[in-house]
C-alpha cells in the first residue's frame, strides 16, 4: 500500500492556493483548509478531489478516503484527530456533497 506522502508527491502543487472553502447544499460553511504548516498535505489532496470531481461528493470523498492511505485508520480510531478525514468519512456516512471554492493567493492580493 502507498503512503500518504507518496501520493502527495504525485499530486499538483496547491502553493498558488489561500484557502480551499467547503459549503453544504444549504450555502453554510463546512469547513476551510487555509494554504498552512499542518494543511498542506490537504490542501493539495482537496484540491486534487476538486479537479477531478468538481465537488465533494460520496465518490469523490471515497478516494480521498483511499489517498490519506495510513492516516485513514488512524481518523477512524480517533475521530477529531484528523478534521479533514473526518469531512469526508461524513460525506460518505451522511451521503451528501459538498460544494468546494478554491480561493488563490493573487485574488487575495486583489483585495483592497
Amino acid at each position: 500500500m502507498k503512503k500518504f506522502n507518496d501520493i502527495l508527491a504525485c499530486l499538483d502543487s496547491a502553493e498558488h492556493l489561500a484557502s480551499i472553502a467547503l459549503f453544504n447544499a444549504d450555502g453554510s460553511n463546512a469547513g476551510l483548509i487555509e494554504n498552512k504548516a499542518g494543511s498542506l498535505g490537504s490542501l493539495k489532496l482537496y484540491q486534487h478531489l476538486a479537479k477531478k470531481f468538481g465537488s465533494l461528493s460520496v465518490a469523490a470523498a471515497q478516494e480521498g478516503i483511499a489517498m490519506y492511505a495510513e492516516h485513514t485508520h488512524d481518523a477512524k480510531l480517533h475521530p477529531g484527530k484528523h478534521p479533514n478525514i473526518d469531512r469526508l468519512l461524513n460525506v460518505i456516512k451522511n451521503q451528501h456533497a459538498l460544494s468546494i471554492k478554491l480561493t488563490a493567493l493573487s485574488e487575495l492580493a486583489d483585495l483592497p
